[in-house]
């Protein structure tokens, strides 16, 4: 038998010379953190805050349902999906509005809330915070929540962290930081301008007597300069570097970036090629980096006559599903008659996708051989759609048992999925 030639020393050194670039990747590329990811956001006027809004929510998205689309068959051909998906995945879609209508709330007090005088602010900051706090300790409590504040720009900043400050004082004069807290910074344009968002932070960690890294945020992508930046390099690489460990998701603004391009007002869409050209890059620069991603919004609400909230549930549906192709688990919904396709879009996506997910993980599992041969990353990204699935509710444990022969806590080990949230 031949020996190998290099000596051990030789082995050390090469360990030596790559020891700094392993220690960079582990800190750059943890990969996701396992806790589940709310599959929208939903965005509400500051002022507008009260303690029932998420149960308001979905009490109205079963009215919108009630009134435009009464049966599944009326559902399925208002929103162009299969008929028989439809009737199997609206009673989970119901019991869904009726128990956890909003996953994520975010009170904006930026575009959606628009220019107040400064003591009006004020006053909707310490409110909504207060309001916030009723929400989380009532029914339909929603797991996730946060605010939109201004962004760091010159003419807004000390405004947007006044009234940061102000909502911490009054939530947590009210109630712990909920786990699922979240700051929302928008229109970013440098990468010094998330260097400032740790730092203050930071400093609102230590005002308020918080943990260290308790403060976390999102960066809003609705600027070029956040995908491209003037020396050419991506800047939102960059950017999620920059946060030092406290951004935790990239999320898409539609309209200010397509208006930023100049696209003309009736083409700014989410799928205009324009905007999957920036939402390609922010795929590639948060892979492996643990930053979840957030797809955008559509400005078609639906509002008015049954046949104009079929075209905007149509719309809205193929959307959704249009996202969860590509890798985008979550997006923005701005309206409560929007949460019937939000859910019934992302249910069906899981529902059909679930036999032929549940098939290969279980062959991958009892090392069977089949027509397709899965890879361990493979594995991963199957145990890691049906781990989706069931945090939202549209499988059940019973059913992923069932066709994977896999209990939760070996879903998650599949996808390597340590933490729950």
């Amino acid at each position: 038998m031949t020996a190998p030639r290099l000596p051990d020393k030789a082995l050390d050194e090469l360990d030596r010379r790559l020891a700094p670039a392993d220690a960079e990747l582990a800190a750059r590329y943890p990969g996701d953190s396992g806790a589940r990811q709310p599959v929208h956001t939903v965005y509400v006027p500051a002022d507008r805050m009260a303690a029932g809004l998420p149960a308001d929510w979905g009490a109205r998205a079963l009215t919108a349902l009630a009134a435009n689309a009464p049966t599944a068959a009326a559902l399925a051909g208002a929103t162009g999906l299969d008929p028989d998906l439809v009737g199997r995945v609206l009673p989970a879609v119901l019991a869904k509005l009726e128990r956890e209508p909003v996953e994520d709330l975010r009170l904006d007090f930026e575009d959606g809330y628009g220019p107040r005088p400064p003591a009006e602010e004020d006053t909707h900051a310490l409110g909504a915070a207060r309001s916030l706090a009723g929400a989380l300790a009532g029914p339909a409590a929603p797991p996730f929540a946060g605010l939109r504040i201004r962004s760091l720009e010159a003419a807004t900043r000390r405004r947007g962290v006044r009234t940061l400050d102000l909502f911490l004082g009054a939530l947590l004069a009210e109630t712990e930081l909920p786990a699922g807290f979240v700051v929302t910074l928008p229109k970013v344009t440098d990468v010094r301008q998330v260097e400032a968002m740790a730092l203050v932070c930071q400093l609102l960690e230590e005002a308020h007597g918080l943990a260290g890294g308790r403060l976390r945020f999102e960066l809003q992508v609705e600027t070029p300069q956040s995908i491209l930046a003037a020396d050419g390099t991506a800047a939102v690489a960059r950017m999620i570097k920059a946060a030092g460990g406290r951004c935790v998701g990239l999320h898409f603004g539609t309209y200010d970036y397509s208006a930023a391009l100049g696209i003309a007002a009736a083409y700014q869409s989410l799928e205009h090629p324009a905007a999957d050209h920036a939402k390609a890059v922010m795929q590639v620069a948060a892979a492996g980096t643990g930053v979840r991603l957030s797809d955008g919004s559509t400005n078609l609400l639906p509002v008015g006559g049954t046949g104009a909230v079929h075209a905007a549930w149509r719309l809205h549906a193929r959307l959704v599903r249009r996202s969860l192709e590509r890798g985008f688990w979550q997006g923005w919904d701005l309206h409560p008659a929007q949460l019937p396709t939000r859910y019934l879009a992302t249910y069906a996506f899981f529902a059909e996708g679930l036999a032929p997910a549940a098939t290969r993980l279980r062959a991958y599992a009892e090392g069977v051989a089949g027509g397709v041969l899965d890879e361990p990353a493979t594995a991963q990204a199957l145990a890691g759609f049906l781990a989706r699935g069931l945090d939202c509710g549209a499988l059940t444990e019973a059913e992923v048992a069932e066709r994977t022969g896999l209990d939760r806590a070996a879903v998650d080990q599949f996808a390597r999925r340590s933490g729950r949230g």
